[in-house]
């Protein structure tokens, strides 16, 4: 398959394997993951994604759009790439409180514009994970027990259709593709800009505590009591660490949306808890709501598994706090519940349990067959107590868009689909005809 015909209606560079920098820009963010597109197009514009999405329908091959290559799943062979990092826009109107941004910008630079106005988007916990995929797939972060999941703050989606026209879409313009696109993923148009509510944010404070992993019974019961009454303002999560030739710790990362005085109160439990290694509360600006975690920030050869609590069962417990962390490197527990389970006007619905668990391991050689049997085993240890269903934003390889949505809401992701894109041109990282 050729490309020289693109290349020269493109304004942005079209890569194909062999030419020098094809490897760095086709991969994924987890470079555990196998991706052998057959090209990568750097759009420019959305003149540009229009261009490739008449190209690849003629050829007969699909596009997958990747803003930074979080999510991705492989399934990728002989399809387009598109990395939209150039379509870079950031635009904040503090007194409508929206922010418009193109398809390539990361929460980070969103959040720190935002912050200047003492306003919030609804983020993640990195600060270079992508909006438009993080947005696309619903979207809950720090602040998602407050004010519910991303995807429902969004006014209008700036799109590019299957058939390579632009268009702008809202919930009067298109409510069908208005409602796939608020949480169903990005497998009916290909997006680049976003217009999404902004939310007042005069004050946050947080942090993270840790703790030897001695402290791990008293951390567990600190996070059970403190996420069993908390207020929709405060999110907690539980993690354990298991950190290359170091001992396992513990921690708890805490989020409040108010003054450091309220929150340091209402978190004072782990006041009591002796022996913190390191504790990191304090106020925070919303521009630097990523160093509650301090998550990577440059590729890795990730390995995951989440899977939903409804509760904090003596079953779960046993296996959360029984099993060792090692091989993996984090198991981490994040308290949802409040706007999480409310209505929600998209795809992505309300969310009734109230705990996601997640796994994470490093897939090195030496490594990647122990962590993939730690995760089995986990998934087989905890199947009495999940509910089966995943979010969107965290399914894994391997797993498909049917664990996200349930059946009437994938039955009309489906038929969105199929009338908008009736040759499947347009791929998802999970799609939701896979």
């Amino acid at each position: 398959m050729g490309f020289d015909a693109l290349r020269n209606t493109v304004r942005g560079r079209v890569l194909e394997s062999g030419d020098a920098d094809f490897d760095r820009v086709a991969r994924p963010w987890s470079l555990a993951v196998t991706q052998p597109v057959a090209a990568v197009a750097e759009v420019a514009d959305a003149e540009d994604v229009a261009a490739v999405l008449r190209h690849a329908r003629a050829a007969g091959c699909p596009v997958v759009a990747q803003p930074t290559g979080h999510g991705a799943a492989g399934g990728v062979e002989n399809a387009i790439l598109v990395r939209t990092g150039a379509l870079d826009r950031v635009e904040i109107d503090p007194v409508a409180r929206v922010a418009r941004v193109g398809a390539g910008v990361q929460w980070g630079r969103v959040q720190a514009a935002a912050a200047e106005h003492g306003l919030t988007g609804l983020a993640g916990s990195n600060p270079v994970v992508g909006v438009t995929g993080y947005t696309l797939g619903g979207g809950a972060g720090w602040f998602a027990r407050k004010f519910g999941w991303a995807s429902n703050a969004v006014r209008a989606f700036e799109i590019v259709d299957a058939d390579g026209r632009p268009a702008r879409v809202t919930a009067d313009s298109d409510p069908d593709l208005f409602w796939a696109l608020s949480g169903g993923g990005g497998d009916f148009a290909v997006v680049t800009g976003l217009e999404f509510e902004l939310f007042p944010m005069p004050a946050l404070y947080g942090g993270r505590v840790m703790w030897p992993a001695e402290r791990l019974p008293e951390v567990w019961d600190a996070f059970r009591a403190l996420t069993s009454d908390a207020p929709d303002e405060l999110s907690v999560w539980f993690q354990r660490f298991q950190f290359p030739q170091s001992p396992e710790m513990v921690a708890l990362d805490v989020a409040y949306l108010g003054g450091p005085g309220e929150g340091a109160e209402l978190v004072s439990v782990l006041d009591r808890i002796g022996g913190a290694v390191a504790d990191k509360r304090g106020a925070l600006s919303v521009a630097d709501i990523g160093d509650i975690t301090s998550e990577p920030t440059d590729p890795s050869p990730a390995i995951g598994r989440t899977e939903l609590l409804p509760a904090l069962t003596p079953e779960a417990e046993k296996i959360l706090l029984g099993e060792s962390v090692a091989p993996l490197a984090n198991i981490q527990v994040r308290h949802l519940g409040g706007a999480l389970a409310g209505p929600a006007a998209g795809a992505r619905g309300p969310l009734g349990e109230g705990y996601l668990v997640y796994l994470l391991g490093l897939g090195l050689p030496q490594l990647r067959e122990a962590v993939h049997a730690k995760l089995s085993t986990f998934g087989t240890q905890l199947s009495g107590q999940i509910s089966g269903s995943k979010p969107f934003t965290f399914l894994a390889p391997g797993e498909s868009a049917a664990a996200a949505f349930d059946p009437a809401t994938l039955d009309r992701l489906r038929a969105i689909k199929r009338d908008r894109d009736p040759h499947n041109v347009i791929r998802a990282n999970y799609p939701v005809l896979g």
